[in-house]
């Protein structure tokens, strides 16, 4: 009992230090300004162990490991703090204040860090851990019993009346122990009866987290012996809604079992605090990619023409698909995870007769990016429903590919081995840039349907074999290329379209060829010594810092892309009758802040901004064919950079074409004489 009493005099020293007792005061006002008549008050109280720890190291120890009791040393005390100071008058009772302590932060030692790839099945005392997963899934918000007084039924007993049994909810505990018909009078013995009128509801969520590592089996990597399986857990109230499928958190929980030990075990967890688990990005890049970047200093363009010219050497020589690489780096670049607001992700299709090498190029930048995942034409893409198991029967909504890939990358393949259905359904997702999902209300016991809609961001990356016929008349139109059995719809929905020419010809073929003889013979040895190799940590670290970075457009670079759509928009559509959507506007933006953080810049140029029209433009041609705009097939890499003056030649190239941007916004634009000089 004294040391009851000593920690319950910590407990109000913690509070009145903490400004927990203001708080409370705070919370009790708006129970008297309510028209609560239950029998329990809810009252949260934020809880930092660290602080407690150095106001009583006893009190500290027993939040960490006794946490039930700790629970009821703070419902003590701000029942008597209430009584004292008279703040509920509808309190009369220490059983009517349920008391939940929020914990702000845990130990940083292994031991209270719950790994969900090695968790232990076992049973053991229920305390506060750290969990770090990925939502895989979850359901909808359902009610649970907070709290349900119950009366004895003898009436002789002097618990027949008040509010002596009151049953709260605790961390891991079912429904079954907070409602039931098998609870005894502590006085008499007698049976209990609830007391319907004054029961107590709540809210809550389930979702299925797993293990980060879960995502390298959905890489196109080598196949994994690890077998990962997700654990429940169980948001309430105030912490319901708080996280979303396909993002990783950092839990504050409470483990518990279920079951008979000899029978059937189950596992879940029951969170105290939830929150976003934000990626770390290194301060720099490699050494190698420093001294590059030194040495292009000269000029706007050189630094990300050489990072893509030397990327994915193992799959592909330099002067191959220039284009395409550049392209996965600036989508790799712009995608970033835990992006708020609107997304500036890049959806990219690739046309080309040969898919090997592009696929082998794609699933390189892959292994890359931060977060990657391979979908398969027969697996599923957006999302699916199940009936939840654990006894409400609501639906439970599962993160397909595209989900799983939130922050990162979502490579499709081959678009030719999808069938119609799933065509339609990544159309419609491409173009409105959300998930949607209809929850019959018959089938997961809801009042009436419902249709959830969930944002979509990842990137895309797709394939699509033109040597397959499409069955279609051929389209005269100047500069439009062959998109095989595709849809035309789907391939507008994708905002970029690059069409691999590299894969066609006999040189580049013999230069294929050699490349990969040369890799066969000479594993693991330098294949080309006039061009800088990287490793793939340096292109990890080289992506990641770009990420990072947070850059400006500068009002240059808003001319340049502002004036080339509207003069773009009103060429096309008064020529070719196309639409051209806001949506150009957006990839436009995103395709020059991703060209300006490859550069390692913060400061958007007009260079940039060239860069992104040049690709834009060579998208919206091979979609709908060429317009006054002049560019050439490959605007991007006009010449051969292996050539002993290639970056100098490119950049004349670039700045003829940057005059050639120039001259068309100023003929075609609206109002463009006012910000752009004929001169």
């Amino acid at each position: 009992m004294a040391d009851d009493l000593s920690l319950k005099e910590s407990v109000l020293v913690y509070l009145d230090v903490s400004g927990g007792l203001q708080r409370l005061t705070e919370d009790c006002k708006r129970f008297n300004d309510s028209q609560q008549t239950g029998a329990v008050f809810r009252l949260c109280v934020a809880v930092s162990p660290s602080d407690v720890i150095e106001v009583d190291p006893d009190l500290g120890d027993c939040i960490l490991h006794e946490p039930l009791k700790a629970t009821s040393l703070f419902q003590s005390v701000c029942f008597l703090a209430i009584k004292t100071l008279s703040l509920v008058e509808k309190i009369h009772y220490q059983s009517q204040v349920n008391v939940i302590l929020k914990l702000t932060n845990l130990p940083p030692f292994p031991d209270y860090t719950l790994d969900l790839g090695s968790f232990p099945r076992c049973y053991g005392p229920t305390r506060p851990v750290y969990i770090e997963g990925l939502v895989v899934a979850m359901t909808r918000v359902t009610k649970y019993t907070q709290a349900a007084r119950y009366l004895c039924e003898n009436d002789g007993c002097s618990c027949s009346t008040g509010f002596h049994h009151i049953r709260v909810h605790a961390p891991g505990a079912t429904e079954s122990a907070t409602v039931g018909n098998n609870f005894s009078c502590m006085i008499c013995g007698s049976p209990l009866k609830e007391d319907v009128k004054f029961r107590l509801l709540g809210d809550k969520q389930l979702v299925e987290l797993i293990h980060v590592k879960a995502l390298e089996v959905l890489r196109p990597s080598q196949p994994s012996a690890h077998r990962y399986q997700s654990i429940t857990l169980f948001l309430r109230d105030d912490l319901c809604n708080s996280m979303t499928v396909g993002r990783l958190y950092r839990v504050i929980g409470f483990p518990a079992a279920h079951g008979h030990p000899l029978q059937s075990v189950s596992w879940s967890v029951e969170a105290n605090g939830v929150q976003p688990l934000l990626p770390e990005y290194p301060l720099q890049v490699s050494s190698g990619f420093q001294q590059v970047l030194k040495a292009a200093a000269c000029s706007p363009w050189r630094f990300a023409a050489v990072a893509a010219q030397c990327f994915g050497l193992e799959v592909a020589p330099p002067g191959l698909y220039d284009t395409l690489k550049l392209a996965l780096l600036l989508s790799l670049v712009q995608t970033k995870a835990h992006t708020e607001g609107i997304s500036h992700n890049v959806a990219l299709l690739v046309l080309t007769a040969d898919t090997l090498i592009p696929d082998r190029l794609m699933s390189y930048g892959l292994s890359l990016a931060c977060r990657g995942v391979r979908h398969h034409s027969s697996g599923e893409l957006l999302a699916s429903l199940s009936r939840d198991s654990h006894g409400t029967g609501t639906a439970n909504i599962h993160a397909g590919s595209a989900l799983l890939a939130t922050g990162g990358i979502c490579m499709l393949g081959d678009l030719s081995c999808y069938k119609k259905e799933r065509l339609d359904t990544l159309q419609s997702a491409l173009e409105s840039n959300t998930v949607s999902v209809f929850i019959p209300g018959k089938k997961y016991v809801e009042d009436a349907d419902q249709q959830l809609s969930f944002p979509l961001q990842c990137s895309f990356w797709a394939l699509a074999d033109t040597s397959q016929r499409s069955g279609r008349v051929e389209c005269a139109l100047l500069g439009t290329a062959d998109i095989g059995p595709l849809p035309p719809q789907l391939v507008s929905a994708f905002g970029l379209v690059i069409q691999c020419r590299d894969s066609a010809g006999k040189h580049s073929l013999l230069t294929q060829t050699i490349h990969t003889l040369k890799q066969a013979v000479q594993p693991g040895k330098p294949l080309y010594s006039s061009c800088l190799e990287f490793s793939t940590q340096d292109y990890k670290e080289l992506i990641a810092h770009a990420q990072s970075l947070e850059v400006e457009v500068s009002p240059e670079a808003e001319k340049i892309i502002h004036g080339y759509f509207m003069a773009s928009r009103r060429v096309r559509t008064q020529s070719q009758d196309v639409k051209i959507s806001t949506a150009s506007t957006e990839l436009l933006v995103s395709l020059a802040e991703a060209h300006c953080k490859l550069s390692l810049r913060r400061t958007v140029l007009e260079e940039d901004a060239v860069i992104a029209v040049l690709l834009c433009e060579n998208s919206v041609t091979l979609k709908h064919g060429a317009s006054a705009l002049v560019i050439p097939p490959d605007p991007v890499f006009p010449c051969d950079l292996g050539e002993v003056d290639g970056l100098h030649r490119r950049d004349a190239a670039l700045d003829e074409l940057h005059q050639n941007i120039l001259r068309f916004i100023y003929a075609y634009a609206p109002g463009a004489d006012t910000f752009i000089t004929e001169e």
